[in-house]
């Protein structure tokens, strides 16, 4: 039996563990009994305890970036010995709720990431920022340094029937003046929702069109649904403003520890090797007020943070996987393609199913 994330350190972990993997002679998969709120906050607090295309081709960093990896040979891992992982954020908007301004949540963020030295890759959906207010919030962001990305203008399902390849390539480019006027700019566009396209058609007519802009995927290894995490919080809070928050920080942190295990040994169970890991969060409430005990949890499970310009140099991320319908994790789609682990992968690779009746039973 391997246990969890939150079984790190050694742990011995009882019956009510969050996710427990189970080995057979063929097969591998998740399962995931039943458990109270106080088995699941308990078990965390053990874990706790014990664990824009070529106009930026010429500025620094971005310019080998954009140029890509020198050597198609995998990444060896780094003298610690850790597994690394880089901060991938998508979604900035100058409106997220009642419960917190964008100011502020832009200065927990910026201080989380400076504290680390790091630099982040911001995913920008423009509809969500395009105006004076939008514009002093991501300037915020450029001057310290993290890497502006197109994350499209309406954030369309590329998957959606309705949503045609013309419709969403207008749509991608119309996000680009958007991020136009800040230096730090990078020609890396994630789909929204992870979805590249249901047809062959679609998939492989907007991977061309990326390139003939300069852009590549801005992929995510470790793919998470911490959105919904902030919905319920928010929800909660709607109902009741005095409502705790931390129990959602806890499942927050246990959630997203369990999805990098799960995504970190797919990765080497597929490649055969370590690979530079990109987490997918979302710019809301929750992870303004809790990203920091996030980055310690992984800290103390025995991971590096790492800057997104670093993680994104390896050759893993030139990988264009052929499957339909194209998208999810990175991991999960090359998983996918080998067509040797049917007996692991769920589709969508994330949601709010999967978590939905774990946070009904823990009453969050």
């Amino acid at each position: 039996m391997v246990t969890s994330p939150l079984c790190s350190a050694g742990l011995t972990v009882p019956s009510c563990e969050l996710v427990v993997l189970f080995h057979s002679a063929n097969s591998r998969y998740a399962y995931t009994p039943p458990m109270n709120r106080r088995q699941f906050l308990h078990l965390f607090k053990r874990a706790a305890v014990g664990t824009v295309g070529a106009q930026v081709a010429s500025s620094g960093r971005f310019s080998r970036l954009l140029a890509g990896p020198k050597s198609q040979g995998p990444v060896q891992q780094t003298k610690s010995g850790r597994p690394q992982v880089a901060i991938t954020m998508d979604d900035p908007s100058v409106d997220i709720g009642p419960f917190l301004t964008w100011q502020e949540a832009n200065r927990r963020l910026l201080a989380c990431f400076a504290q680390r030295k790091l630099n982040v890759a911001l995913f920008i959906c423009g509809m969500r920022v395009d105006r004076p207010e939008g514009q002093k919030l991501l300037s915020e962001w450029d001057k310290a340094g993290h890497l502006l990305c197109n994350h499209s203008y309406s954030h369309l399902s590329f998957n959606g029937p309705k949503v045609t390849y013309e419709r969403f390539a207008a749509d991608f480019t119309r996000n680009e003046p958007v991020i136009l006027p800040y230096s730090h700019r990078t020609p890396l566009f994630r789909y929204p929702a992870l979805k590249e396209g249901d047809t062959t058609e679609k998939r492989d007519g907007f991977r061309a069109l990326l390139k003939e802009h300069g852009y590549r995927n801005g992929y995510v290894t470790i793919d998470a649904s911490d959105w919904y995490v902030d919905d319920r919080m928010q929800a909660r809070l709607t109902k009741d403003s005095n409502a705790a928050k931390e129990p959602y920080r806890d499942y927050l942190v246990a959630h997203l520890l369990d999805r990098a295990t799960f995504y970190r040994q797919l990765a080497l169970d597929t490649l055969g090797h370590e690979i530079p890991h990109t987490l997918l969060v979302h710019y809301r409430p929750l992870e303004a007020l809790f990203l920091a005990d996030v980055m310690s949890a992984f800290e103390r499970a025995g991971w590096e943070w790492i800057s997104a310009d670093k993680a994104f140099e390896d050759p893993v991320f030139l990988r264009e996987p052929q499957t339909l319908p194209a998208g999810e994790s990175l991991v999960w789609a090359l998983a996918e393609e080998s067509g040797r682990f049917k007996n692991r992968l769920r589709y969508p690779g994330e949601d709010d199913v999967y978590e939905n009746p774990k946070m009904n039973a823990l009453g969050l």
